[in-house]
């Protein structure tokens, strides 16, 4: 691991619980400063009390603009500069689309691809000027879309094709654009999924396999972000041994 981290001050969004908390965790062991962020700031604030370094608990919302925007200001009004922004936070609902409830679809694109582009805007002048990095934590449903899966699917491509735009914008200003794209995870992920037919579903897929845990995700990330300047390691793909299918 390079010695690199210890220097960098991190953004995770989505650091209240699952592979948020988990890469919160792991970047702070390796030696990195970092900043948490999510809309349960009781969940931040214990976080922050177990890491083994620096870390501070911001409230955010990725679905509102002005709190990404807010956020990203306190991190770097505290350590005067941000290396890396980790975007994690994100709501799966899993449903079919013929009669759908759209209101789903609006809080997946919200969150997922639309907080995922704000937090990308607010935290970009600071990452030029440290010549830092962008981590996306997409999903294997960013490659391959499946039933069931469909407005999911579609803001995790989106956020693949957005990364892909920004890293050719980028790479030549020195940032490194990086998805991470996990599959079954063991997370509460699945928890938000109001379908009772998905939600059971989700849970057999589960117990078919030996799941990710959030720290095999979080560890891929500060492989990534531990590399040196001149290597971007631009995607990884990450899957349990025996998941067949995405």
């Amino acid at each position: 691991m390079s010695s690199d981290l210890h220097v960098k001050v991190a953004l995770v969004t989505g650091a209240s619980s699952g592979i948020g908390r988990a890469t919160a965790l792991a970047l702070s062991r390796a030696g990195a400063t970092v900043a948490v962020g999510a809309r349960r700031v009781d969940r931040l604030k214990e976080l922050v009390e177990s890491a083994p370094g620096e870390m501070l608990a911001v409230h955010l919302d990725v679905t509102d603009e002005q709190s990404i925007t807010d956020a990203v200001a306190a991190v770097v009004e505290k350590f005067g500069r941000l290396d890396a922004l980790v975007n994690n936070a994100g709501l799966m609902q899993s449903g079919m689309i013929v009669g759908a409830d759209t209101r789903e679809w609006v809080r997946m694109v919200e969150t997922n691809l639309l907080g995922s582009m704000f937090a990308v805007h607010a935290a970009l002048p600071h990452l030029i000027s440290s010549k830092g990095a962008v981590v996306q934590v997409s999903s294997t449903a960013g490659r391959t879309a499946s039933l069931g899966s469909g407005a999911y699917a579609a803001t995790k491509f989106g956020i693949t094709a957005f990364s892909e735009s920004l890293r050719q914008e980028v790479t030549a200003l020195g940032v490194r654009v990086i998805v991470i794209q996990p599959g079954f995870v063991a997370t509460e992920l699945t928890d938000h999924i109001t379908d009772p037919v998905m939600r059971a579903a989700a849970a057999e897929i589960g117990q078919s396999m030996r799941p990710l845990a959030p720290q095999d995700v979080a560890e891929a990330v500060v492989y990534a972000l531990s590399q040196p300047a001149h290597i971007s390691v631009n995607e990884i793909l990450v899957r349990p041994t025996d998941q067949v299918r995405s």
